[in-house]
């Protein structure tokens, strides 16, 4: 039984090796792998080698996929293109596999030791990024020596013999074994790795070895079926197209016999068999089938096809998961989804202005269509940060991200404020049959002017963060404030003049002033981060209150220009 737990255990490891040499790439280089993907969409050969290339930094097909699978479904790939990809990912997993079960025992302690003495002095830098990927190498050539020693009493124990045994007459078996095996790990790489070992301790013979490596091709293409499954129709293709690819290569599975007896005759190791057939068969296949990647498409369209489906509900369009292992590359993405919602509050405005000076429905109809929206991207940008590794943000990008976070709310709030005064006007309208005057109108205009200039200002300060846009803002602040309190004086003046529209609509009046004013502070909240950035560059304390933080701004502004 400790036998046995010593080899799962090691199998663990070698899984969690893999896992952290991914993962770490993907944080460090991960946004120059997707621009390598981006360029190779040219031709399929070029995409093919780009594939291979990226598939042997992060050890993983399985990542290559969702990489390709993304890009397809944004519209930023063609779908033969991202088949050809995957056929070169296949050919990257196997030239890994032979690079790893090569004599590199030595360089397991070295690598163990920089990796930790990096990863650990410098933890939120690029080096110590790289310090992980030498941690997950050397613990991927440990597993691997692990696995070796503690199959070998196995191998000893007649019950495991027959066990590995009764595979040996059913190839198909051993294909479902292998497919089994790469879904539960995660990874045909390790999964092939450890067939590799299986077989040169004598667990398993090479004509089994041949089928779970077969079968782990197999399951490599399930994965990523199983991962585009929540995706769009255009990203299942891509998922379809490479598991029939993969389903194709079982073609070769009456020759196995032919194969084992050939391979027999050269005099290699068990090891070096199945390794060099894992890279003999990728190779071949893909080779053979990559002229045929268009007509692959052309099959997955009809077998996937496009269904028109409209809720009346936005979807987020930018927040891709696959980038999520890329810190950058995930702010980036929710940056641009949380400006298509400043856009969306944007045209709400608009609308809001309509509803006031005309008496059509349309304008509310839009008003309350769009704040649906909103509140869908909102809840996209909230649950998309909320999974990201927190812990490895640098203070940079944590700073980044607690900004996303803050101003997707406040856009949040905008759209639920202009949806209550949209109630408020059309109540006043409708259902008291209640107008504006002209000079109240005119003012709640200027305002609104204001306000729109204020939202596209903060909207651009918090994707520059330019400091200059950002004191400037604040000055508008200042200016929406006094010319507010202006207005409302004004209003008063009329009501003195007993002005019977004013009187009618005074508390309605009022009450969309105090609601701009409401919207200008959310607005013009994004000045703050900015200043803050580009002050005495102390990061903010987490739930510091907007008053505080104002207090600390003012007191970089320059003299007379209060926020």
């Amino acid at each position: 039984m400790l036998t046995l737990l010593h080899l799962l255990s090691s199998i663990a490891l070698l899984v969690w090796g893999t896992h952290i040499v991914r993962t770490g790439i993907m944080r460090v280089y991960g946004s120059h792998l997707r621009r390598l993907l981006g360029h190779s969409m040219a031709n399929a050969p070029m995409a093919f080698t780009a594939g291979i290339g990226v598939t042997a930094l992060v050890q993983s097909s399985n990542a290559t996929a969702l990489l390709a699978i993304s890009f397809v479904a944004q519209g930023l790939m063609a779908l033969p293109t991202a088949l050809a990809i995957m056929l070169g990912a296949d050919v990257g997993t196997a030239l890994m596999a032979r690079v790893l079960t090569l004599d590199l025992s030595w360089l397991s302690p070295l690598f163990t030791l920089v990796g930790v003495s990096l990863f650990l002095s410098r933890k939120q830098t690029r080096a110590g990024q790289l310090g992980r990927v030498l941690i997950g190498l050397g613990l991927i050539i440990l597993a691997l020596q692990l696995i070796v020693a503690a199959a070998e009493p196995i191998t000893e124990a007649r019950g495991m013999r027959v066990l590995f045994s009764s595979l040996a007459g059913d190839t198909l078996l051993a294909v479902v074994v292998g497919a089994l095996f790469a879904v539960l790990s995660y990874s045909s790489l390790a999964a092939v790795l450890l067939t590799a070992t299986l077989a040169s301790a004598g667990l398993i013979s090479l004509p089994v070895a041949l089928g779970v490596v077969i079968g782990a091709n197999v399951g490599s293409g399930v994965l990523a079926w199983l991962n585009a499954t929540p995706q769009p129709v255009p990203a299942r293709r891509v998922a379809l197209g490479n598991l029939l690819y993969k389903l194709a290569g079982l073609v070769v599975l009456p020759f196995l016999p032919m194969a084992v007896e050939w391979m027999a005759t050269l005099g290699f190791s068990a090891q070096t068999q199945v390794i060099a057939f894992h890279l003999a068969y990728n190779s071949l296949r893909c080779l053979v089938l990559l002229p045929t990647v268009g007509l692959m498409a052309r099959l997955c369209e009809r077998v996937l096809t496009e269904r028109p489906l409209d809720n009346g509900i936005a979807q987020p369009r930018h927040l891709d998961p696959t980038a999520l292992d890329t810190p950058s590359l995930a702010l980036a993405n929710a940056t641009r989804e949380t400006l298509r919602i400043g856009d969306l509050v944007e045209t709400m405005l608009v609308h809001l202005l309509e509803a006031l000076r005309e008496d059509r429905p349309e304008p509310g109809e839009d008003i309350r269509r769009l704040d649906d929206d909103v509140d869908a991207l909102y809840s996209g940008v909230k649950l998309y940060l909320a999974r990201m590794p927190r812990e490895d943000l640098t203070e940079q990008e944590s700073r980044r991200w607690a900004e996303i976070i803050e101003l997707a709310i406040n856009l949040e709030q905008a759209g639920d404020i202009i949806e209550h005064m949209l109630g408020k006007v059309q109540n006043l309208k409708i259902s008291k049959r209640r107008s504006f005057s002209d000079s109240g109108l005119d003012e709640l205009g200027q305002l609104h002017s204001l306000l729109s200039a204020n939202l596209s200002l903060g909207l651009s300060v918090f994707l520059s963060g330019d400091s200059h846009s950002a004191r400037q803002l604040l000055q508008q602040k200042r200016q929406f404030r006094k010319r507010e309190r202006e207005l409302a004086h004004a209003h008063v003046h009329r009501l003195h003049q007993q002005v019977v529209e004013s009187i009618e609509t005074s508390a309605a009046h009022l009450e969309l002033i105090a609601d701009m004013k409401r919207l200008n502070s959310l607005f013009c909240s994004a000045a703050y981060p900015a200043l803050e950035g580009s002050g005495s560059g102390k990061p903010r304390v987490s739930g510091e209150s907007q008053a505080v933080r104002e207090a600390r701004i003012k007191q970089q502004l320059p003299p007379g220009k209060p926020a």
